[in-house]
Parts: structure tokens; C-alpha cells; sequence
């Protein structure tokens, strides 16, 4: 295993962390109810996971029964407490709200201090403003910070680049969550501003929301050979000397050895890396109609989210990742503040973006090209049941004790 300072938190953590979202059943409420087939599935995965050099565990109050699992796993596996690092997130909205949930997430871990803490959630301007004003709650998180209960304080973030450079440029963090991969490099800029000041880079899952790279289509699995697509990608990451570790939501065994080839250091990979670069990048820049996704465009008065449907488009064109194109079109309208916009196809062409676009592209015509392609009516509608299913249980669990 390889190992990286994680920024000014000083704190050597493994390239690899163990992300725990997936576990069977895990998204299944209540959050303190948890099936003998979770707990086991938790153990196993822990163990191999501490069994091959991984030390950093990363979970958030709002991945359900994530938290109670890891609790239950590493008490039954006997880890030292100085052997893994712990990192947790949570968004409360005030400070005594703050303190309150981060004494639940201890209990629920079964620890005494968290070695990080990131407010979940720094998508946008007022929930920028939400976590940062005087009196709220990363200052409570420092407060705690100073009291040994946390160590390091961070943020993550699904935010547009300008709402994450404004974060970064508090100086009240000490990490960051963020997307940034092969397929999805706008982020570049503020990678490169967290290396200036310090602040440790934590990728979110590079697999799934890197282009679901498990199932890459047949031109991304070509152009890879002899690496992976998993093993392309989080290569390319881990080229970059401001990022410390990548998100892996490894919950099966044999997720383990295409996860861990990011790490090989056989010469064939290193000889061919160059050339599967060029070629992935050479099929981008001959697509028609390329979108350079600078989000001039920007604001829609319909509040698509135009940079992002034409990022779908070109990896479309360029790539044919269809499968996850649709994946995550049809999050749209489903998301909120995780994944804001609307469907492509509620464009009126009031022509506002046009003038606008320095690529002169014919953006309503590439919207609604892009919607025919993608829209999903069954993957929409499974996706709205869903979020009907998590607001009925944010609703009952006010009511129902045991449901929390």
C-alpha cells in the first residue's frame, strides 16, 4: 500500500480509502436496525480491507446504517484505535445541532474522537453560508477540534468550481471531498489551489461518478488495454501530487484486486500510459460540437444545468458511455442540491445562452439531441419512487422512535 501526507492535517493516510455506502441492505431504514448479512458483509470487507495496508475508513451520517456498521465491525475485529483513521461527515445546520450529532455519530462508531470531520454538503452559496456563519457549525467543529473530540476539519462538496474555490479560500478547512477525475476535469483549478494552501485532497468515488468504470463501454475498455479502466483513472488521479487518497466503495471481495491494480508498478502499465492518454484525449477534441463545459452558458432561466448535459453529450460522441450518461442524466430533478438542474428538454430556446457560448455552439438543438439520448422514463421513475420512499421516512421517524 502506498501512503500520502493528507495535507496540512499532517495525518499519512492510505491512496486507498475504504468508503462505506454500499453495504448489502445499508440503505435500508431504520438506521440502527442492522441485518446479520450487513454486519457480516461490514466485517469481511473491513478486514480485508485493514488486511492489505488500508487505514483511512471514510462514512457520513447520511449513508443510513453505515456508521452503526463500522461501529459493530471494528469492535467485533478488535482494531487498534491507532491503526485506522476515522473519518465521518454530517450537516447540521446550527451549532447546537453540531455538537448534538457529533456525540450520535461517536456513539454510533463506538469511539471516543474522529480523526476527520467534513460538513456534508457544500454545494452551493447558502449552504456555504449556512456552515461557515458566526457562531454555527464548522465553528462548533473547531470547538470540538480543540477539545480532542475532532482532529482535522473539512468539507465535502458537489459544488459548481467557483462555490468550491470561495470554500477553499475561508482557510477554515483543513481537507477536501471533491469530484475530480479522467472524465470530469473541471475541478482541476481548485485541486490546485487546496496543493497551494495545503488542504488535503480526498477524490469521491472515482469508479461510479469517475464513469461508472466497472462496465466501461467497449471504445473506453479498448483504448485502456492492457490497464483497466479502473486502473487508467485512478492512476490519472493519483498523477496529481495534491491528491492524497481516492473513495473506493469496495463492499465484495473481489472489488479488492481491480481497485488495488491502481497501485502496479509494472512497466507495461507506465510504457503505455502516455499513449492510451493521447488517444483518450484525441477522441474528445474530434468531437463535433464540443462542449468546453466553461459554464458561459450559465445561469438557464429553465435551470438546466447545460455544462453537464453537454459533458454527457461529449463523452457520448467521444466515448459512447451511454450507460453512464443515463445513470447520471436521469438524476436531474431528483437530486436537489446534490445534483441541481432539469431535464434538457424543459429548454423553452428563449435563446439567452447564445450569445454567450464562446464555442458559438447550437446549444438548445445539442440539449435536446442529448435528452432524446438519455432520458429514461423507467430509471426516472424509479429515482422519484426512491426519493418518495426517503421523504416518508424523514417524515415517520419524527413520530416513531424506533425508526431512528
Amino acid at each position: 500500500m502506498e501512503y500520502r501526507r493528507f495535507g496540512r492535517t499532517n495525518e499519512k493516510i492510505s491512496v486507498i480509502t475504504l468508503g462505506g455506502m454500499r453495504f448489502k441492505h445499508g440503505w435500508n431504514p431504520p438506521r440502527s436496525h442492522l441485518p446479520k448479512e450487513s454486519i457480516q458483509n461490514c466485517i469481511e470487507i473491513t478486514r480485508q480491507a485493514l488486511g492489505v495496508g488500508i487505514n483511512h475508513i471514510e462514512t457520513a451520517h447520511g449513508y443510513m446504517k453505515s456508521e452503526n456498521l463500522f461501529g459493530v465491525a471494528l469492535k467485533e475485529l478488535g482494531t487498534p484505535r491507532d491503526q485506522f483513521k476515522m473519518m465521518t461527515k454530517g450537516a447540521p445546520m446550527t451549532g447546537d445541532e453540531t455538537r448534538a450529532l457529533v456525540e450520535e455519530q461517536l456513539k454510533s462508531l463506538k469511539i471516543d474522537y474522529l480523526d476527520f470531520y467534513g460538513w456534508h454538503g457544500i454545494n452551493n452559496k447558502e449552504r456555504l453560508q449556512a456552515a461557515t456563519k458566526p457562531g454555527g457549525p464548522v465553528e462548533v467543529l473547531h470547538r470540538l477540534r480543540e477539545e480532542g473530540v475532532i482532529r482535522h476539519v473539512g468539507f465535502s462538496t458537489h459544488a459548481p468550481l467557483d462555490i468550491i474555490l470561495q470554500a477553499l479560500n475561508t482557510d477554515l478547512f483543513s481537507f477536501v471531498n471533491l469530484h475530480y477525475y479522467y472524465f470530469f476535469q473541471r475541478n482541476l483549478e481548485a485541486v490546485r489551489l487546496a496543493g497551494k494552501k495545503d488542504i488535503g485532497v480526498f477524490i469521491i468515488s472515482p469508479n461510479e461518478k469517475g464513469g461508472m468504470l466497472w462496465k466501461p463501454s467497449g471504445i473506453v475498455k479498448g483504448t485502456c488495454e492492457p490497464m483497466s479502466a479502473i486502473q487508467f483513472n485512478g492512476r490519472f488521479c493519483l498523477g496529481h501530487p495534491e491528491i492524497t487518497t481516492l473513495s473506493m466503495g469496495m463492499h465484495e471481495p473481489d472489488h479488492f484486486p481491480q481497485n488495488l491494480s491502481v497501485l502496479s508498478k509494472e512497466k507495461i502499465y507506465a510504457d503505455n500510459e502516455p499513449e492510451i492518454r493521447r488517444e483518450m484525449d484525441q477522441r474528445l477534441a474530434e468531437v463535433k460540437g464540443l462542449c468546453t463545459l466553461c459554464s458561459e452558458c450559465l445561469p438557464c432561466p429553465e435551470e438546466i444545468n447545460i455544462p453537464e448535459v453537454l459533458r454527457f453529450r461529449n463523452l457520448l460522441n467521444a466515448y459512447e458511455m451511454e450507460d453512464y450518461g443515463k445513470f447520471r442524466y436521469n438524476m436531474f430533478e431528483g437530486e436537489g442540491h446534490w445534483f441541481p438542474g432539469n431535464f434538457a428538454s424543459k429548454c423553452t430556446e428563449c435563446g439567452d445562452c447564445l450569445p454567450r457560448c464562446p464555442e458559438k455552439l447550437e446549444i438548445p438543438r445539442l440539449l435536446f439531441e442529448t435528452h432524446r439520448r438519455l432520458f429514461d422514463r423507467k430509471a426516472w421513475l424509479k429515482s422519484k419512487s426512491f426519493e418518495f420512499a426517503a421523504s416518508c421516512y424523514k417524515f415517520f421517524k419524527r413520530f416513531v422512535p424506533w425508526m431512528s
